[in-house]
């Protein structure tokens, strides 16, 4: 299937199933030296632009591709009348197809909070994909204290997202402790600037989606070499928690990041960098 380019100069790929994921790719690597190439996933609610400021530590030495999950971003979502179901093997299947399409055999999978739980999975599921797994702040899924605190006043999580709409979700979330990073007064008016990409449908079928996502099955299956950056204060997952995760994957390295909130890669981002990239470049010697 052919990548196709919008007016505005963002890139597809178009999956069998008609749905569309955006990604944005960035590599400033010497063109005649072999190189390999990152995959970031991000959490939920954000999408591939929040990651920006990665792009000029990584670039120069991987090819960077940036990619807008299931209703995220620029990436479609279900419409009235579609027959798209929303699980886990359709979302690591458009994982594998997004890479197939631009013709990527394998990546260092860099899944941030939720999109830690899918390359857990995918690290499980298709380990010829993967040279290594990087999971940030990721819980191995999401239990009832959070999807309570997700749904705020609403019955459930999905609701709040379709009755809040994706800008006022991620507001209602800026207001927990341990969330999202605001010590900058200039950073929520951007964040939600950039959430508005979003839609609050496509925010609420996705979290349908994660509200039964576990990777803890897959978890002793992981055999591809593994690094959790974990956050010491997130609303989100404990130290424990990510604890318990290294112990269940063998040979993981586990490294806590003293740093604000659950998004440590904007907190912490200088750490969390110097870790991966140490990480990556340990896995050739």
């Amino acid at each position: 299937m052919p990548i196709e380019r919008d007016a505005g100069g963002y890139t597809y790929v178009r999956h069998s199933n008609n749905q569309i994921t955006h990604y944005i790719r960035d590599s400033f690597v010497d063109p005649w030296k072999p190189t390999e190439t990152i995959l970031i996933q991000h959490g939920f609610g954000r999408h591939a632009e929040f990651w920006y400021h990665w792009i000029p530590v990584l670039s120069r030495r991987y090819h960077v591709i940036r990619r807008d999950l299931r209703g995220h971003g620029r990436s479609s979502y279900a419409k009235k009348g579609d027959s798209y179901i929303l699980n886990v093997e359709t979302i690591i299947h458009e994982i594998i197809d997004t890479l197939d399409q631009l013709c990527i055999g394998k990546v260092h999978f860099l899944g941030e909070s939720t999109s830690g739980i899918l390359g857990e999975i995918l690290a499980a599921k298709h380990p010829e994909r993967l040279h290594s797994l990087t999971v940030c702040s990721a819980p191995t899924h999401l239990p009832p204290p959070a999807l309570s605190l997700f749904a705020f006043d609403y019955p459930d999580w999905p609701t709040a997202c379709r009755a809040l709409g994706a800008c006022g979700w991620t507001e209602a979330l800026s207001k927990i402790p341990g969330t999202i990073p605001i010590s900058d007064p200039n950073y929520l008016p951007w964040y939600l600037s950039c959430i508005g990409l979003s839609d609050g449908e496509g925010l609420a079928q996705y979290a349908e989606f994660l509200m039964t996502l576990d990777a803890r099955p897959y978890l002793r299956e992981i055999r591809v070499p593994t690094l959790i950056l974990a956050p010491r204060n997130s609303a989100a997952t404990s130290v424990g928690d990510q604890e318990e995760l290294a112990r269940n994957v063998e040979g993981a390295r586990l490294e806590v990041v003293d740093a604000v909130g659950h998004e440590i890669y904007v907190t912490g981002a200088e750490r969390c960098q110097s870790v991966f990239l140490g990480f990556l470049e340990g896995l050739i010697k």
